[in-house]
């Protein structure tokens, strides 16, 4: 815990360091991007995408999962998407999986939640499967149906290899994860 302490007292230094703008980031903030990934602590996005304080709004669930939108029950993760979309006007979501991810294969052997047979047994496919299937569970909500619709909302499909640091993204025509 004291590096965690150590590392935060000297977070405004190191901020002014590289550049940070701290009372811009204290105005507001308007990110263009908002990534939905998993929370296992071996995903750290703004490592991944390089991002800095301000530059991408990030959703952590169990296994990067997406709640069906449903009026009558809401949640954290469905407003938080609405504010993002639309209160932030943010241009692209991007939805991150993992590889290893505990969620996506407790999911395949305790609760018989499996994808389609051809990648029953592998984790990987699994965990692709389970990405695409979250950005259809994205694409119902009521907020980001009409703004895929007029083409000002885009939503992407990632997939984070934690043994080897390579991401990938999905690629629709090729119905394949390849490298970004």
């Amino acid at each position: 815990m004291g590096q965690f302490r150590d590392h935060a007292r000297s977070y405004s230094a190191r901020a002014a360091a590289y550049s940070v703008d701290l009372d811009h980031l204290a105005e507001g903030h308007t990110p263009p991007v908002m990534i939905i990934t998993c929370s296992d602590a071996r995903l750290v996005p703004a490592l991944i995408t390089g991002s800095r304080p301000g530059d991408l709004l990030e959703l952590r669930t169990h296994g990067g999962t997406v709640p069906r939108f449903d009026p009558e029950d809401p949640s954290g993760e469905a407003s938080t998407i609405e504010f993002a979309v639309e209160g932030l006007r943010i241009a692209d979501i991007i939805v991150c999986g993992h590889s290893h991810c505990e969620a996506v294969n407790s999911a395949i052997t305790e609760r018989g939640e499996s994808p389609p047979r051809r990648t029953t047994g592998d984790i990987t496919a699994a965990g692709h499967w389970h990405v695409v299937q979250q950005l259809d569970v994205l694409s119902d909500y009521p907020c980001v149906a009409p703004r895929l619709i007029d083409g000002t909302l885009r939503l992407h499909a990632w997939f984070h290899e934690v043994d080897t640091g390579a991401t990938l993204q999905h690629r629709p025509g090729a119905n394949a994860f390849l490298p970004l």
